[in-house]
């Protein structure tokens, strides 16, 4: 899921040098934090979060199929 996040962001932005994506496993649930250049902010959040919205769908299906929730962080 890490890997999809940071195609999706390094898609979206200007400068995908700057898109840095880390997982961090905690004992109830996998949280991916995407940090991306502040001029990209925007992009990756879209238009009322409509973009931020659907990583996090794309993200409640796998977890669904590893049965361990994911939370997805921008920063």
């Amino acid at each position: 899921m890490k890997e999809l996040i940071e195609y999706i962001g390094k898609s979206l932005v200007d400068d995908p040098s700057a898109v840095r994506v880390d997982e961090r496993v905690t004992s109830s649930r996998i949280i991916i934090h995407l940090r991306v250049g502040s001029k990209d902010m925007g992009r990756v959040i879209g238009k009322e979060g409509r973009v931020a919205n659907a990583m996090r769908a794309l993200l409640r299906v796998g977890a669904a199929q590893r049965g361990k929730p994911y939370v997805l962080e921008i920063d």
